[in-house]
């Protein structure tokens, strides 16, 4: 066992339980002075139930699967999201009551009104899928081709079935050459069977998959026995060649500083024929333009999924969303397809991305 990343996982975990329980803690005391609530031993029964429901659902649904479970399990992840626009919200009026004097009984109205039209506007965008194209100019291609990305689908309780049909569909619609889905087709959460993912084999175009880091917390040995059953082909650290372009798979290292043994330096990738990488994180750009990848393709990001997030993903990730150049190397980072915890999207999109390759004169 590593010691090291056994350590670096239990702070994490401490440092998400201590943000994760003193949110609640003061959004609830501060509710309760706008608004005047008793704090009696039932106030706080309700707050810790409220503070424990995420979590607790999220254990549970791994084993459990049925309506009920599949309810508060949803009720529990817009709850995540509801109390996380509340404590924005009220720290924005904490500072505006330094110079406006506001009534605190309307400023209570006023905050839970913005906190509701936030969540409706935010779960009506998340049940959305976009469609973005897109031009890559692409060296030493026989033809133009039409390729689907997809990226963090997150298949799991709430993005079910019925939603990954909507990005089949969605995909059929671009009437592609290739689909490549960059890691993270499942959520991390609830019961993954080996037949949850044939519907994928509704896909009319060949489809290439490699891993994210979610295929790793649902047990990756299931996951790709289950998509062994598709007609999906699973990449892991390799290439193929499907249309005279060199496509790779690399699984997902874990870890944005993850150089050395990377396992794209040791596959052999013919420079003087065109490639996609398929990596789920959007880094280690300097291996991948040495190995004279053209175009990478990556998710992971979810261009913040949630606003102020989008601020904050900029500080870890050079390019967070969107069509880039590397020197001589495209790099296409994907919004994502689905969306993870709150099923919420505030300043972003789900997007099915539909890539034209422009052969390059």
């Amino acid at each position: 066992m590593d010691i090291t990343k056994t350590l670096g996982f239990v702070t994490m975990f401490l440092l998400f339980i201590f943000v994760y329980f003193g949110a609640h803690l003061y959004v609830s005391l501060r509710i309760s002075n706008l608004f005047l609530i008793k704090r009696t031993i039932v106030f706080y029964v309700v707050v810790f139930i409220l503070a424990l429901s995420f979590p607790l659902m999220s254990i549970i649904e791994r084993f459990i699967d049925g309506k009920i479970s599949t309810m508060f399990y949803t009720i529990s992840s817009v709850w995540l999201g509801v109390i996380f626009y509340l404590l924005i919200t009220l720290i924005i009026y904490e500072f505006v009551k330094l110079f406006v004097k506001i009534d605190s009984k309307i400023a209570g109205i006023a905050i839970l009104v913005i906190v509701v039209m936030i969540t409706i506007y935010a779960i009506i965008n998340a049940a959305i899928i976009s469609t973005k194209e897109i031009e890559v100019l692409m060296p030493n291609i026989n033809n133009d081709l039409k390729i689907v990305h997809l990226s963090d689908i997150h298949i799991g309780t709430i993005n079910n079935d019925e939603y990954l049909q909507k990005v089949v569909d969605k995909t059929n619609a671009q009437n592609p050459d290739i689909v490549l889905i960059t890691g993270d087709l499942v959520d991390g959460g609830g019961l993954i069977t080996s037949d949850s993912f044939l519907i994928l084999n509704n896909i009319k175009a060949k489809t290439f998959f490699s891993t994210g880091n979610h295929e790793q917390y649902d047990g990756l040995d299931n996951i790709i026995l289950a998509l062994n059953k598709t007609k999906v082909t699973v990449l892991r650290n390799e290439v193929v060649t499907y249309k005279g372009i060199q496509i790779i798979g690399i699984d997902d290292p874990g870890h944005k500083y993850f150089q050395e043994n990377n396992p794209l330096e040791s596959i052999k990738i013919n420079k003087s024929k065109p490639s996609i990488l398929m990596h789920h994180q959007p880094n280690n750009f300097e291996i991948a333009e040495k190995k004279g990848i053209n175009l990478q393709l990556s998710g992971h990001t979810h261009d913040g999924q949630l606003f102020p997030f989008n601020i904050l993903v900029r500080l870890e990730y050079k390019y967070v969303y969107g069509l880039h150049k590397y020197n001589n190397m495209y790099i296409y980072v994907s919004s994502g397809t689905g969306t993870w915890g709150p099923p919420f999207r505030l300043g972003s999109k789900n997007e099915v991305v539909l890539i034209n390759l422009i052969k390059k004169k």
